[in-house]
Parts: C-alpha cells; structure tokens; sequence
C-alpha cells in the first residue's frame, strides 16, 4: 500500500474484532512513532501498552467509551514533561549528525542553544503537539498493516495516571486503540481544499 492509499483508507475505528495484535506489529507501529520528527529532536513520547483484558477492563473506567476497552490493544500515548531539559543534548546529537550541514545553522555552536522559556501550560501543549505529531505516524502504520485505530481524548487522565501508576514527570496525552476493523465506515465529510486556504502570496 502507498503513502497516498494509507491517508486515503485511514478512519475513526470504533468496533474491533477480537483477533489480539501480534508483538511484531505493535513493534512496526512503535518504530513508526519512534521515527516521527519532534522540536529539537526531544522526543518527549512515552507509550504504555495495554493488552491484557484485566487492564483493559480497568482503562474502560476511565472513559465513557466502550470501544476503548474492547480493542484488543490500546496505547496510552504520553508526553515527558521533562523532556526539555535534554534540549541541550539533543542540540548537539542533532549538530554531530549533519543535520545543519549546508544551512546557516552549520557553524553554530549547539552548546550555545538558547533554550525556549516558556510557561508550564505552554510548555505541556508543546510537548503535547510532538506527542500527536508520532500518534498520527502510528495510526498511518497501523492502517498499513491492515490494522485500524481511533485517537480518544474523551477519558479522565487522572484516572488513567493512577491505574497505570505513572510517574509526575508523564502527562496522558490520549489513549490509541487499535485492532483489525469489524466495520467500514465511509469517508467523513471533508472541507474543500479551497477553504483551507487562506491565501496564496
């Protein structure tokens, strides 16, 4: 399946069947998340992986969404609050790797990279934003493997935080369920691309 074909097929799958997601694929899809671009390189995802019924049937609690227990795989998909303070490291990881090379950036010295001040609240989104750049590189992947899936945000991220005894520094960005579809829906009504565009200057 093509790039195009993957955009073209994915969609908000709400009924799962029962079939368990191999090792192998959920591995595909975590390496597709792990090779999505993120600001300065942090990388700031942190997955859990829920497959078992019991924790499943525990996650279900926290969301008024039956479908979310009833995948047979769900990611808890969560930013590192901390990741920030590696901002200097993944500068110089970034300069050693050629990433600059040939752009005005090259003779900089990344030990010298002002790091962003920002606001806790900004600072979460921001984290939150590279968070879901990598979500949407997992559902894609999943689509490729004949897998489907459906971003939730509908849950209580205290809740979730507490069953999955997750530490201060991990916030809960969304939950990733994911199975073989046991439905096909059609194409969700879309704007024309007209309207997306504000202007062409």
């Amino acid at each position: 399946m093509d790039l195009q074909e993957v955009i073209e097929k994915r969609r908000s799958i709400r009924k799962f069947k029962a079939d368990p997601v191999s090792d192998e694929a959920i591995g595909q899809i975590l390496e597709a998340a792990r090779l999505a671009p993120s600001g300065t390189n942090l990388q700031p995802w942190r997955f859990v992986i829920v497959k078992s019924p019991e924790f499943r049937q525990k996650l279900g609690e926290a969301t008024p969404l039956k479908f979310v227990s009833q995948a047979p795989l769900v990611f808890v998909c969560c930013a590192d609050l901390t990741a920030q303070e590696q901002t200097g490291k993944r500068m110089v990881e970034l300069f050693e790797a050629g990433a600059f090379a040939g752009t005005d950036l090259e003779d900089f010295n990344p030990k010298n990279y002002p790091a962003r001040s920002m606001e806790p609240e900004a600072a979460r989104a921001y984290l939150s934003l590279n968070v879901a750049i990598a979500m949407e590189h997992m559902a894609l992947r999943a689509v490729d493997l004949g897998l489907g899936s459906c971003w939730t945000m509908m849950f209580s991220p205290k809740k979730v935080k507490e069953l999955l005894e997750l530490e201060g520094n991990l916030q809960v960005v969304a939950l990733l369920p994911v199975g073989y579809p046991d439905q096909s829906p059609p194409q969700r009504p879309r704007l024309p691309r007209e309207s997306l565009v504000l202007k062409t200057l």
